[in-house]
């Protein structure tokens, strides 16, 4: 349905209710009144009215007789922890089985939603989240921070605790554990030019729209390392693996690989063998995660290990500490490569 046959006052309540789930009106002020929309709006009395009771019905607001309405204030917190992903992944797989893990320990119950890598879908879930008195929201940030940035220095989430974690480009104003990609990129380099004295590519494969402040992050590190350390050497990035080809290998003259997912570096690894590449005879294979595949596949491969039993386990500290915790409580872990047969 075209969105000029959406009711005026629907339109009004989802408007507001942004508003108030992402803050921009802080709990326990004042939203405008049934006068005030009217004006600002340019819409009836009754509609007014009915946006206000769709609010209240959805206990997003509280109405005071000779006072106004007001942003509900924040719930008791609920012995839950909700984590909102980006997307899903192996590695994100991983990190989500052993936050459960810590959460179980401590009588809790964790569930995970979906942001799809929409900043505005980010905010709504830890704005609603918080509303609702969760315990601890745990964010794995979306691909471009710049859209969420402001929402966190912003933030009031009263007695929920509040902690990105994987990585953050632009986390400086909160609680975070996340690791030391470019440390981690640099060990993979380090190996990998051990190994060959030829050229080396970064495998990206986004597959998401939009920018990925990470990846441009891992792509600077790589190639800035290997201009700087391997003078020698050149630095290739395809961003789709359906560039990686024979041809690319052949004429970039390619003896090592860095996949930023272990389920790429088995998608590469699976070409390879179809080409009649050996591993590592022909070309080395490093993947970014090390998660269970690395060690399930044949051969196991060799990766940079995101330490995210540290991550979870500092995580849940965090958490425990609540209010305790300050809001530039913020932890590094430092990955560590694993190195196997390819």
């Amino acid at each position: 349905m075209s969105a000029s046959f959406i009711p005026i006052y629907r339109k009004l309540f989802d408007h507001y209710r942004n508003r108030i789930i992402n803050q921009e009106i802080s709990p326990g002020h004042k939203i405008d009144s049934i006068t005030r929309i009217m004006q600002k709006h340019g819409v009836s009395r009754e509609t007014a009215k009915l946006v206000l009771r769709m609010l209240i019905e959805e206990s997003l607001i509280v109405s005071k007789a000779g006072k106004g309405s007001f942003v509900t204030s924040l719930a008791e917190p609920a012995m839950i922890w909700g984590m909102v992903i980006p997307f899903y992944s192996s590695n994100m797989e991983q990190l989500i089985n052993l936050l459960d893990q810590e959460a179980r320990k401590r009588g809790r119950e964790l569930t995970y939603f979906f942001g799809y890598n929409n900043p505005e879908e980010e905010k709504r879930l830890v704005g609603k989240m918080i509303l609702d008195g969760y315990e601890a929201v745990i964010v794995v940030p979306n691909n471009d921070e710049s859209l969420t940035a402001g929402f966190y220095r912003r933030l009031f989430h009263g007695n929920t605790s509040v902690v990105l974690v994987d990585n953050t480009m632009s986390g400086s104003y909160f609680r975070y554990v996340i690791q030391s990609y470019d440390l981690g990129v640099k060990r993979a380099i380090d190996y990998l030019a051990g190994r060959t004295s030829r050229n080396l590519l970064l495998v990206k494969n986004e597959t998401w729209k939009g920018r990925n402040m990470l990846y441009e992050f891992m792509e600077q590190t790589f190639t800035s390392i290997i201009t700087d350390t391997y003078p020698m050497r050149k630095a290739f990035v395809i961003n789709n693996l359906k560039d990686f080809t024979l041809d690319l290998i052949r004429m970039e003259k390619i003896g090592g690989v860095l996949c930023c997912t272990d389920t790429d570096a088995v998608r590469v690894i699976g070409r390879l063998q179809r080409l009649g590449i050996q591993i590592p005879g022909d070309i080395s294979v490093v993947s970014y995660g090390n998660t269970e595949l690395t060690g399930l596949f044949h051969p196991a491969i060799t990766a940079v290990d995101c330490g995210y039993e540290n991550m979870a386990r500092l995580t849940a500290q965090l958490i425990e500490k609540g209010s305790k915790a300050g809001r530039y409580d913020q932890h590094v872990i430092l990955p560590m490569l694993v190195v196997r047969e390819t």
